[in-house]
């Protein structure tokens, strides 16, 4: 004992006050977050950190703190609401492009697969997104290492991080190159996040084989003390019926967390953090400091305290400041089976000026977003003029990719959806999409061929053939009630042509011609018999339209944040056909030619939307110059309507129709725990301009504003990964029943109607 304290007592002596200190950093996932406690803790106590290793966790708060990020620092950019995303697999707003973001539908759940394998290639890789995760560590880890020539000596503190190489089976050393891809291959875990491919290499998370890297400590560094943060075990025994932990257990080497010597310290936080409950940060921080100040006395008999915090700090700026500004002059891809001149078109322009590190985001994700790319990822190279080049490893997205879903209710009105895509990446985005609804209320079918033409303000070409039908029942709130025939039947075919051109990143200004032809079967009674025929009224004509469009809302469907906005304006021409049935007021066909603008005006924002509280309001305007059909339903059915909740789409309600309306309403929104909303809506509805009924069955339209009235909706919401999960009941007040309860999942979305 008293040979140990002489020892102790000449170690700082021996080493003229300059031990040099080895930090190892264990992975963890979300528990890893207790290394910056550790780190906290030292930095209190002036514990001197000379080098570090780390795996997955440990290799991204290794890798922060070796760029020269304080622990503070670490701690607000782990709590910022972009980590959050990034580890969730989300983009904010401000990330996401709407030009690019695919046509709304009701599909659930998507399958992507290769024409060379249907099932070997087809199977996902990740359940969470790279796209903002691969963007950051280039952002922060590929400008340092790019400015110190790849070295990772160079850094504010020497670094080496793990990752697995599957194949050889073996870990992978990264001494050098560009940092970014170190720590994104050293984080990759599987079937968590996609794995990324490093000279050839395809590299996994470095846990798999070496989960506490003491031994790249001593092998790479040698310092005289170890400090250890370890907040992993090696797994349990698993029951044979476990097939995730069988699993794990095949793919992993068990972890030796003991330091091989007595000169060093293992620090083992506790906490109650789970490996991916990323949101719990601050209870991982404190846990790990918690730990460290245990040892902080034992550490100070190996180790003497050296520099102080302020001048870490300052040692920090100095390095920090030596960095060369991030400007961006060139770009290549590495992939080389495809025609990529699409990657330049998108970032450079035709004077090929240099850019900055926030527009070179802004078209990086504009890029990603592109239907035919699956991952971007990008590197860095500091040229001879203080420039950069960044190049990208490109991969293509599966040629071909199935959606699944519908809507199931316990309303009559259910509905099954398929969508078949094709994509291809070649100077040019092509997209195929071809998708059907089948369902005894609603039915359609719809192809759509895309060519979109890439640079920095993209456009597209849209041609498409659409086929839509509804058949509308005398009742809406029975599941099981079947009425024959079907009071109102309304059968749609239209072709056309548009021009999308993007307008900022959320939104987007539409160039629209089509041809329809439009087709109603109705009765001009309610008391009719399946002896009796329809009216049948036949509209055919074309239409141009201009829209301006403007979307940041949260969900396709049941929104709780965001805005919304809308202008069309579309100019409609046609030719009208009817002929009468046995309910008929007339006996004589009917053709008349017609010609009207239609101007529609919708705003939807959340003005307040916290984590439990949402409050909404929602406009809908629509001025309309329509003239009469041959009859009143005729002329009904024609008119647009103020369908502002999705159910509203499934009901035939003559009250909410009129040729010039307004109307709006509030949505609020409580969410008690995440995903979950009890939802209320309440909207008034105000005619302007209004269809009046004549006795002898014809109609007229008068100024009037009366007819007003409301509707109220209310919903309890689980937004589940496939589709919003609800109970909700809808008060109509002036149908005969105003009241309609339903069960159901799914999206209430159907094909866009031809020209209504």
């Amino acid at each position: 004992m008293r040979f140990l304290f002489v020892i102790v007592i000449l170690i700082p002596l021996l080493t003229n006050g300059q031990q040099r200190v080895g930090l190892v950093l264990s992975g963890g996932g979300a528990t890893g977050l207790a290394h910056i406690g550790v780190l906290t803790a030292l930095e209190e106590h002036n514990i001197p950190i000379d080098y570090i290793t780390g795996t997955s966790a440990g290799a991204l708060i290794g890798g922060l703190y070796a760029c020269g990020y304080s622990p503070e620092e670490i701690k607000n950019y782990v709590k910022s609401e972009k980590f959050q995303l990034m580890t969730s697999g989300k983009l904010d707003i401000s990330r996401q492009y709407y030009f690019r973001k695919e046509a709304e539908h009701a599909g659930m759940l998507k399958f992507s697969f290769s024409k060379d394998s249907i099932l070997r290639k087809s199977i996902p890789m990740n359940l969470v997104s790279s796209n903002l995760l691969d963007f950051e560590m280039f952002r922060i880890f590929g400008h340092t290492t790019a400015c110190k020539s790849g070295d990772f000596d160079s850094l504010f503190i020497p670094f080496r991080c793990i990752a697995s190489d599957v194949q050889a089976k073996k870990s992978v050393i990264f001494s050098q190159g560009n940092l970014n891809e170190a720590v994104r291959s050293s984080m990759t875990y599987p079937l968590y996040v996609n794995p990324i491919r490093v000279d050839g290499k395809i590299l996994f998370d470095g846990g798999l084989y070496n989960n506490f890297p003491v031994d790249i400590m001593y092998q790479e560094f040698n310092p005289d003390f170890i400090i250890g943060s370890n907040v992993s075990n090696n797994l349990k025994v698993v029951d044979e019926k476990d097939f995730l932990g069988l699993i794990t257990t095949m793919m992993t080497t068990p972890t030796n967390y003991d330091l091989p010597c007595s000169e060093g310290i293992v620090i083992n936080p506790k906490t109650v953090t789970g490996t991916f409950e990323f949101d719990k940060v601050d209870q991982s921080i404190i846990d790990g400091y918690n730990a460290t100040m245990l040892y902080i006395d034992s550490i100070k008999l190996f180790v003497q305290p050296a520099v102080k915090q302020t001048e870490l700090q300052k040692r920090r700026l100095q390095f920090r400041n030596s960095l060369v500004p991030l400007v961006i002059s060139s770009v290549s891809t590495e992939q080389t089976k495809l025609n990529t001149s699409f990657v330049g078109r998108s970032f450079t322009t035709r004077n090929k000026k240099m850019i900055s590190i926030d527009a070179f985001e802004k078209r990086y994700f504009k890029l990603k977003a592109a239907d035919g790319i699956d991952n971007l990822y990008p590197t860095l190279q500091l040229k001879e003029d203080s420039t950069f080049h960044v190049n990208f490893k490109l991969t293509k997205a599966k040629d071909f990719n199935i959606d699944v879903g519908g809507h199931i209710s316990s309303r009559p009105v259910n509905t099954t959806y398929i969508g078949f895509g094709f994509r291809s990446v070649g100077k040019v985005f092509t997209n195929v999409h071809a998708e059907s609804y089948f369902g005894k209320f609603y039915a359609g079918a719809k192809v759509n061929f895309k060519l979109e033409f890439p640079s920095i303000y993209p456009v597209s070409i849209n041609s498409y053939f659409v086929r839509n039908r509804w058949d509308y029942f005398r009742s809406f709130s029975s599941f099981y009630e079947d009425i024959k025939p079907s009071f109102l039947i309304q059968n749609e075919t239209y072709t056309g042509l548009n021009l999308v051109i993007p307008i900022g990143k959320k939104a987007k200004s539409t160039l629209d011609f089509r041809y329809f032809e439009l087709r109603d079967e109705y009765y001009q009674t309610m008391s009719f018999t399946s002896s009796d025929t329809s009216d049948i009224t036949n509209f055919y004509g074309s239409s141009l339209s201009w829209e301006f469009k403007r979307s940041s809302l949260n969900r396709k469907q049941f929104a709780s944040s965001g805005s919304f906005f809308m202008l069309k304006t579309r100019l409609i021409e046609g030719r009208e056909n009817t002929m009468h049935g046995s309910t008929s007021f007339f006996d004589e066909t009917f053709g008349k030619y017609h010609s009207w603008i239609n101007l529609q005006i919708e705003f939807q924002s959340f003005l307040l939307s916290r984590k439990t509280w949402s409050l909404g309001i929602h406009a809908v305007g629509q001025f309309n110059s329509q003239s009469l059909f041959a009859n009143y339903t005729a002329s009904l059915l024609a008119l647009p309507s103020f369908s502002v909740l999705p159910d509203m789409e499934t009901f035939f309600l003559k009250e909410f129709r009129s040729n010039q309306h307004i109307g709006g309403g509030l949505n609020i929104i409580y969410t008690p725990i995440k995903n979950f909303d009890i939802r209320f809506d309440y909207y008034y509805y105000q005619p302007i301009l209004q269809l009046a009924y004549n006795l002898d069955g014809g109609a007229q339209l008068i100024e009037a504003f009366n007819g007003q009235t409301y509707l109220t909706s209310g919903s309890l919401i689980y937004h589940t990964p496939f589709g919003p999960l609800r109970a909700t009941l809808n008060h109509l007040p002036m149908q005969s029943n105003p009241y309609s309860f339903q069960l159901s999942i799914g999206y209430v979305i159907q094909n866009a109607r031809a020209i209504r």
